[in-house]
Order: structure tokens, then C-alpha cells, then sequence
């Protein structure tokens, strides 16, 4: 197994998460199975009980993980499963070793923080990289870690040290450092402070808002003892899609490899369909506006894989994607009163977009925002997305506009309504908050084929999608709802939890209770997000017609051209299509 380790100097929020996934993605493009590792130094076990307006959003992995949003980056560059071992944390590391002192299993020593914690640390890296997340048996050729953080954080300290022994352990040849960092000074000082803690940097990855000079990467080059071809520069960028294209144009997957002894074995790198992707995004001009109504749009990681599932709906469509991001509670009579101007102008995008998307959250702040931007929907035609609490909200709405149940809500907003619309699902805990959610992948079962979810899926019988909730659509309601024209045509295993809810006589209004931007990836859209912007563009038809088709592989082709191959319906041979570069971005 080869390691490739990814640190940051200077400060936080350097673009790590991007450069690490860039980097597995240009090592899986020469060839390598590749798999990632992030290392969280906080005390938590992991993300699910943090805030979304202070650590961005929770992801959630197929096994249920509730992660640092980096390993969504992971999972849509590599396109790979992770599991919440690849997620590493203070507290997780902690637990594991004091569990083990309580056993015994240290056989009276003193337990310390080296070698004790440093040897857990060691030992769960190791064991993370070798589980496959690519669909193929075995472990992968490569395993990518970040560390997450700054050099000189005292909490990670411990991941330092352990990174340190670990280089020296695995040998020189197996162990690529890469450093990111800011500006030339406080580079010098962040790579002094590195090697004073034990490790030195392979290959440094500078961020700027233009390309390093020469005289600029001499002066590193000297300073940190990295030779000046194992210098890259990482600058601003239309879209994050560049950051590989530019590590490929550097060479930087050549340092890796001379590095990691891997020169011989390794592919040119393949990047024709991802450079293709990150071209065309940057040429598309025809917009398509969504306004996405949320709790903590303060924030915008908040709401990460939101944005990267509209994207890549928008650029499978070749539209070029505006968001309005609308405070929910901007939509309240409150803030009519208390705030008029906030008020005008969220109403004001509302109104001014394409399609509505209102995505999952928790508590009351925003509740009633989302239910009138759910009604709006609804009553103008607008094409609407609820992901989990906006899927149970639009529940809510129908339930009072339309049958007339004026107290109608969810328990967990109002534990005492008489019409519990959305109720806490019997298995969960009302004791323990972490990780006790239905957490993970979940199985729906579509109830027909008329319905443009199950359309939209391609008609299968059912889907696997991720899901993250404690609350569901009141079983004992369905009948009253499907008897008024509000439709449930996805549902789980049982027939009694609801997944997925559509008004067929609008032109797009479907709810999700689970979370179909977690698996959306570049290049491969969430079908749900595709059936937002294509009814947003007036081609939902379009969609509907295409979804029969499943892209396979894009090749260069002989002509010097690109081919893709899809496999249409049934079909046991591929339908080929043949474009050019210029035919694929510019039309």
C-alpha cells in the first residue's frame, strides 16, 4: 500500500479537502485503485451532533456514517463508497483505546497518549485503507489522506507524531507528503514547523490567485529543501473541476509517482471526459435559476452536496446554474414585520425562480418559511424538490391547504397537534442523540411506473439512496392523502414508511425522505435533481424520454473524437455516440 498524505499550513480552509480528492482522482485517472482517509482532530466521535453553520454540512455514507463533508468531495472525484472508517477523530481514537484499557487489554500499563494512542492511530489508518470502496475485492493501490487542520493545532499534535512514526515505518518509497499552504514567509514557517515535528514535505502545493513565478518557486525551493519541479502552484480557478487538470498540466502526478517509486507501472493520466466536463461548465450560458429555501443559508457549506447535485444536474442539462439561497425565516409574517426589506426581497426570488428546492434541517427556526415556499409551489405550478424535512413539510402543507386540517404538523414541531402528519419513527432513541437516526442506505420500492420518480430511475423496481431522520409521514394519514390526489409512489420494504411523495397533475412536485444529492456525482446526476432542472428549463419531458438511457463509458475514438456508449432500456448492446470536443462544449 502507497500513502499519500495531505497537510495545511498557515490556515484552515486552504482547499485541502479539493486538493486531496483532485490527487486521488489524477492517481485513479493513471490506472491505480485509490481509496481516502480523513482525519478529524476534534473530540467528537463524528459529525452528526456538530452544527451546519459551524462545520458545514454532515454527510452520510451508504453504511450510515455520519462524516466531515471532505469525504463527500472524495466520494464525487473518485467516484468511490467510503465507510465512516475512513473517517478519523479524536474522540473515535479515544474511545477505541480506553475501551481497550477497560478490558484489560493493555495488561496494567500506564496507557499514554505514545505509544498507546499514536499506535491506534497507526493501526486504524491501516486497516481503513485496506477496505475496498470501488466495487472491485481487495485492498486499493493507494490510499489518500488529509489532515485535517493546521500545522502547530495543539490537538493535532497526537496525528502528527503517529503520521511521523508511521512514514518511518512504511518505508520512504510508500510515503508522499504534500503540503498546502499560503504565500512564500509563512510557507517557509509552516514547513520549519513540520519538520520539527517529525515530518518532511515531498511536494508543496501553493494557493494563490495566479501561477507562481520562477524566482518565486526558487526561493521555496531553498527555504523548504522541496526541489522547484515538486513545486505546484494552485490557482483560482473558474470551477473546482480545474484543480486536477491543473496538478496534471504541473506534473504533479510525475512527483507523486517518482515519489511513491510508481513511475513505471502508471498510466498516462485519462482525464479526456473530466476536462471535457470542466471546459463545458465554464462555457455554459442559457441559465436556469433555483431558489433553495433553508435554516442555515448563512452558510453555504451547510448546504454542499445540495450545490453539487444541482450542478451537475445543470451541466447535464447545459445550463448554467444561478441559486438564490432565501432564508426561510425571511419568508415568515414575522420578518414582515420586524425586517420588511428582508422580507420583500426573499419573497421577490421566490417568486423570480424556476424551481424551488427545499432541503432537510431540524428545529423550528425556518419551519414556516419552508411550508409557504411549499405552498407557493403548489399553488403556482412552480417545480418543487423537498429533500427529507422539505418532503415532510410539503406533507404538512397539503394537509392544511388542501384537506383542511389547519392544525395539521409534524411532532417534531408540535408534539400536541391533533393531525401528527409526520410522526417519530418507533425504533429511534429519545434519549440518545448521536447516531441514532434511520442513518445510511435504505431501500425504496416504487408502487408503479407512472410516476416520474420511478421515470426518472429509469423504471426499476426500486432504488438504494441514503437517508438521515428520526421523524415519517403518519402511515395512518396516507389513505385520507392518496384518496385527495397527493401520491406515495415510493415507499420501503414494509409498504408503511413513505419515501417518496409527487402531486401528479403539477408539473414537477415530488418529496424525498431521503437525501438523493449524497450520491450524485459529476457526470452521473441524481435523478431527482435532473427532473428539478429539467422541468426548471421546460424539457422535463426531454429527461423523462432519456432516462431509459444509462451512460456506460465515454472513450477517445479513432476519428479523434469522443464516443460515448449507452445502453438503452433492455437493449444488451450499446447504442454509440460519436462528438467532437468542440460539438460537446460549444452547442
Amino acid at each position: 500500500m502507497k500513502y499519500v498524505v495531505v497537510s495545511g499550513g498557515v490556515v484552515s480552509g486552504l482547499g485541502k479537502g479539493v486538493t486531496a480528492s483532485s490527487i486521488g482522482l489524477i492517481l485513479k485517472s493513471c490506472g491505480f485503485r485509490v481509496t481516502a482517509i480523513k482525519i478529524d482532530p476534534y473530540l467528537n466521535i463524528d459529525a452528526g451532533t456538530m452544527s451546519p453553520i459551524e462545520h458545514g454540512e454532515v454527510y452520510v455514507l451508504d453504511d450510515g456514517g455520519e462524516v466531515d463533508l471532505d469525504l463527500g468531495n472524495y466520494e464525487r472525484f473518485m467516484d468511490i463508497k467510503l465507510t465512516r472508517e475512513n473517517n478519523i477523530t479524536t474522540g473515535k481514537v479515544y474511545k477505541h483505546v480506553l475501551e481497550k484499557e477497560r478490558r484489560g487489554d493493555y495488561l496494567g500499563k500506564t496507557v499514554q497518549v505514545v505509544p498507546h494512542i499514536t499506535d491506534a492511530i497507526q493501526e486504524w489508518i491501516e486497516r481503513a485503507a485496506k477496505i475496498p470502496v470501488d466495487g472491485q475485492s481487495g485492498p486499493a493501490d493507494v490510499c489518500v489522506i488529509e489532515l485535517g487542520g493546521t500545522i502547530g493545532d495543539i490537538e493535532s499534535m497526537p496525528f502528527i507524531e503517529a503520521l511521523g512514526q508511521f512514514s518511518y515505518r512504511v518505508g520512504s518509497e510508500n510515503f508522499c507528503l504534500i503540503h498546502v499552504s499560503l504565500k512564500t514567509k509563512p510557507t517557509q514557517h509552516s514547513v520549519k514547523d513540520l519538520r520539527g515535528l517529525g515530518l518532511s514535505p515531498n511536494i508543496l502545493a501553493c494557493r494563490s490567485t495566479k501561477p507562481l513565478e520562477d524566482n518565486v518557486k526558487a526561493k521555496l525551493s531553498q527555504f523548504c529543501q522541496v526541489p522547484m519541479e515538486n513545486i505546484v502552484t494552485l490557482y483560482d480557478c473558474p470551477n473546482i473541476w480545474h484543480i486536477p487538470l491543473l496538478l496534471k498540466e504541473q506534473k504533479a502526478h510525475e512527483a507523486i509517482l517518482r515519489v511513491l517509486n510508481l513511475t513505471g507501472i502508471a498510466k498516462e493520466p485519462a482525464l479526456e471526459e473530466w476536462s471535457l466536463m470542466a471546459k463545458m461548465s465554464d462555457k455554459l450560458h442559457v441559465p436556469v435559476r433555483i431558489a433553495v429555501v433553508g435554516k442555515y443559508t448563512e452558510l453555504l457549506d451547510s448546504y454542499l452536496s445540495i450545490h453539487k447535485a444541482l450542478l451537475h444536474a445543470s451541466v447535464a442539462r447545459r445550463k448554467k446554474l444561478a441559486i438564490d439561497w432565501i432564508p426561510a425565516s425571511d419568508l415568515e409574517q414575522g420578518a414582515k414585520k420586524e425586517n420588511p426589506d428582508a422580507y420583500k426581497a426573499a419573497w421577490k426570488l421566490l417568486k423570480g425562480a424556476d424551481g424551488i428546492l427545499v432541503p432537510g434541517g431540524f428545529g423550528n427556526r425556518g419551519v414556516q418559511g419552508k411550508i409557504l415556499a411549499a405552498k407557493h409551489a403548489r399553488e403556482n405550478k412552480v417545480p418543487y424538490l423537498g429533500i427529507c424535512l422539505g418532503m415532510q413539510l410539503a406533507v404538512v402543507e397539503y394537509a392544511r391547504n388542501v384537506l383542511g386540517l389547519a392544525d395539521a404538523n409534524s411532532a417534531e414541531l408540535d408534539p400536541n397537534t391533533k393531525n401528527p402528519c409526520v410522526i417519530f419513527m418507533p425504533e429511534g432513541s429519545t434519549t440518545h442523540m448521536g447516531g441514532t437516526m434511520r442513518l445510511g442506505s435504505r431501500r425504496t420500492y416504487f408502487q408503479s411506473k407512472d410516476s416520474k420518480s420511478a421515470k426518472l430511475y429509469g423504471n426499476r423496481s426500486f432504488v438504494d439512496e441514503r437517508h438521515r431522520h428520526r421523524y415519517e409521514v403518519n402511515p395512518a394519514m396516507v389513505p385520507r392523502f392518496e384518496s385527495s390526489g397527493l401520491t406515495f409512489p415510493g415507499k420501503d420494504e414494509t409498504g408503511q414508511r413513505m419515501e417518496i411523495v409527487e402531486l401528479p397533475n403539477h408539473p414537477f412536485y415530488v418529496g424525498a425522505q431521503f437525501h438523493p444529492e449524497y450520491k450524485s456525482r459529476p457526470g452521473k446526476p441524481s435523478p431527482l435533481f435532473l427532473g428539478l432542472i429539467g422541468a426548471a428549463s421546460g424539457e422535463l419531458d426531454n429527461v423523462l424520454q432519456q432516462s431509459c438511457q444509462e451512460s456506460v463509458v465515454s472513450r477517445p475514438h479513432s476519428n479523434g473524437k469522443l464516443e460515448r456508449l449507452y445502453w438503452k432500456g433492455a437493449a444488451k448492446k450499446p447504442v454509440s455516440v460519436v462528438y467532437s470536443v468542440c460539438d460537446r462544449v460549444c452547442s
